[in-house]
């Protein structure tokens, strides 16, 4: 039997690693090839088939200070995979984003294993970013093949000496889950005057501090201003809906918070049905503009983090939300530090609700980017890259 170890992090890998375990057993069930998956990951990835390791999705942060509370944990996490292993050894590893756990992991089993086949699926955006005079993560020193899933992302990293296969954007092969808008306000209840506005702040605890308040105090003079507007907060962890629903109580706003379980079951609905999302930078930006959604992207980090990554790790970005990244553009609003404020987010949001030239322009651009992103049937062949290289024929 085949045995293939999958890590990732946070909220978006665990989505992205569950997608390409599906794709994954189908393959090696196609192939009549035994496969065994064990995953640092979460729970969709367990649901998807994988034996879990260690739940990895609360170790997401964005920054310097904030990430000191996850250190001891994210060490504890490091010396429990080496443990397992040397008692398990797999016949190849997959690193999914997390850049900051994927690479230790990595290094050590290039070092320990280095038969092993390392293959990086989603690769850190050093293709977006610029840090200092250009210094890398340099995974070609241990991985032997980068699926990558932005143009970008292959070019950057094959000029660099990597082997690389452009895959395409795994979301591509869910945009057959969307069912007809109509149908998706029905499901939701809404009527025919009402609008929705889609809350999605935060996949990480930091962004409930940074990123929450503003947007719901956005969304409750939206709220004012929008005839028949709905207000729908989906909680991307447990237990972050206690604290959703205390922002909408704090600023005034009617809204309707969803449980992780219940909206990850009704995205499709709810990416079908909103009229707009006010939205933190990710991976969720490519998700709601492949669905159509018109959305205003902020993000904000603690004035320290901000200060060090300007001033000390010349840290420059032309754009943070991967929409814009692709485009090349700044096709969506993004507001960022000290502009994520309740008057730039209603200004940015009033447009993209009522104005149809601006809602056309978002349109045109979100045409344009599905083409950037490749074909569906990525995670497929994703998985038959991986089963050639630790299951060839």
């Amino acid at each position: 039997m085949s045995h293939l170890l999958i890590s990732t992090g946070e909220v978006s890998g665990d989505l992205q690693g569950s997608l390409l375990i599906k794709a994954l057993l189908q393959e090696a069930s196609e192939r009549n090839v035994p496969l065994r998956i064990s995953a640092l990951g979460g729970p969709r990835m367990q649901q998807a088939g994988a034996e879990l390791l260690a739940d990895t999705a609360p170790l997401g942060a964005i920054g310097l200070w904030e990430a000191l509370p996850l250190v001891v944990p994210t060490l504890l996490l490091q010396r429990r995979a080496r443990r397992w292993l040397a008692q398990h050894p797999p016949d190849g590893v997959v690193l999914i984003d997390y850049v900051g756990g994927n690479t230790p992991l990595g290094r050590r089993v290039k070092q320990e294993k280095p038969s092993v086949p390392v293959l990086y699926y989603i690769a850190p955006q050093e293709w977006a970013f610029r840090i200092g005079r250009g210094r890398t993560t340099r995974l070609i020193d241990f991985c032997d093949q980068i699926l990558a899933i932005f143009p970008e992302e292959a070019r950057f990293y094959r000029a660099q000496g990597a082997e690389v296969e452009w895959v395409g954007h795994p979301l591509l092969d869910t945009l057959r889950e969307l069912p007809p808008k109509q149908e998706a306000r029905a499901a939701l209840g809404l009527q025919e005057h009402e609008r929705l506005l889609l809350l999605l702040p935060a996949s990480r605890r930091q962004e409930l501090r940074w990123l929450l308040p503003p947007m719901a105090q956005a969304a409750a003079q939206l709220q004012q201003q929008v005839q028949g507007l709905k207000v729908v907060l989906a909680a991307a962890q447990p237990g972050f809906e206690e604290p959703l629903q205390q922002a909408c109580d704090d600023a005034g706003l009617e809204a309707t918070v969803l449980r992780a379980e219940e909206a990850d079951a009704r995205r499709p609905q709810l990416c079908a049905a909103a009229d707009l999302a006010l939205t933190k930078s990710g991976t969720v930006n490519l998700e709601l503009a492949l669905r159509g959604v018109p959305q205003v992207v902020g993000y904000r980090v603690s004035k320290l983090t901000a200060f060090i990554a300007k001033n000390l790790l010349r840290f420059q970005v032309d754009h943070i939300s991967p929409v814009n990244l692709v485009l090349h553009e700044r096709l969506l609003p993004e507001l960022l530090q000290q502009e994520l404020t309740v008057e730039n987010l209603v200004a940015s949001a009033l447009p993209l609700l009522q104005d149809a030239a601006a809602q056309q322009h978002v349109a045109e651009g979100y045409g344009r980017l599905r083409q950037a992103l490749g074909e569906p049937g990525v995670t497929c062949r994703a998985a038959r890259l991986i089963l050639d290289a630790i299951a060839p024929a």
